[in-house]
């Protein structure tokens, strides 16, 4: 779940209380974000995760069947509490606070390689809050592979800022990799992003680095893209990274030349931007197409 405080003029201080021109109780996580995304823009998707049996958990799965997402494959455990995060949102940025609950409980021995039959695609997120599926993410990588699926991986920020080494046995079994700016830079140790991606795709055959209002860079078997953003007025950025990688994969298994992969994830994480929530604000294919050819989102 995400709690979502928006439209603060100054970000929140300890000691100190700011005012909100909105608040937003919705669905939350970064694979969630993504599945949402990606389903609203046509494709079939089985969403794999664990929950409470609570209310916060009901209403994240009624939040994903509403956009077509087979659930079968969410568990949903009497003696944990469905994980929650506390936005605190600006026009620019925000700051996160998450309770893991049962996120962090779900296991490998839970999820059966045989689930990813019938798929095209495998994509992962939150590697440093899915603590005890952390060692298990290389080898349901591999599996996809194995069954002929192409996977992606988006690792987000680790709230350690350890970044451990496994992540790099993760990356190896990786088809596209998505960063943001910060986290290139702690994978790589580079403050340049034309070094720190050229590094990045020594190690997987697709890079994207995610740069916010700037745009998007990416590095696909030696080929580089810098596409820039789209100006707009942001509300919430919350979700806005997973909405763009959401628009990349559908066009990356469309068959979409790099750059238009790229331009496609910047449409769909602008149009995430100008609602607050991470899911209201994305767009269906024609709502995508529309924003592409210069018409203003209604």
């Amino acid at each position: 779940m995400d709690l979502i405080a928006s439209g603060m003029a100054t970000p929140p201080q300890l000691g100190h209380e700011v005012l909100a021109t909105g608040f937003q109780i919705t669905l939350g996580s970064a694979s969630a974000i993504f599945a949402c995304g990606i389903a609203r823009l046509g494709h079939a998707v089985t969403f794999v995760s664990q929950i409470g049996e609570d209310e916060f958990g009901e209403f994240c799965l009624r939040m994903l069947q509403r956009v077509g997402i087979a659930t079968d494959k969410v568990s949903q455990t009497p003696h944990l509490t469905t994980g929650v995060t506390l936005s605190l949102s600006t026009p620019r940025d925000r700051a996160l606070v998450t309770y893991l609950g049962a996120i962090a409980e779900l296991t490998g021995e839970q999820i059966s390689p045989a689930i990813l039959d019938g798929h095209q695609h495998l994509h992962m997120t939150s590697y440093f809050l899915q603590e005890k599926l952390q060692p298990s993410f290389p080898q349901l990588f591999t599996a996809a592979r194995q069954r002929g699926l192409t996977t992606s991986f988006d690792p987000n920020a680790d709230p350690a800022l350890g970044w451990k080494e496994e992540l790099r046995e993760v990356i190896a079994c990786t088809d596209i990799l998505f960063v943001n700016e910060c986290e290139a830079e702690q994978l790589t140790k580079q403050t340049n992003i034309n070094q720190a991606l050229q590094q990045l795709g020594e190690q997987v055959s697709c890079a994207v680095i995610k740069l916010g209002a700037k745009g998007a860079a990416a590095i696909k078997d030696g080929e580089e893209q810098f596409v820039p953003a789209f100006a707009i007025n942001a509300v919430d950025t919350t979700g806005a990274g997973d909405s763009f990688a959401a628009g990349f994969i559908h066009g990356y298994l469309a068959g979409q030349p790099l750059r238009a992969c790229l331009e496609l994830g910047n449409a769909c994480g602008a149009l995430s931007a100008l609602q607050a929530g991470g899911t209201a604000g994305q767009p269906d294919a024609a709502q995508l197409t529309a924003f592409l050819q210069g018409q203003k989102p209604q």
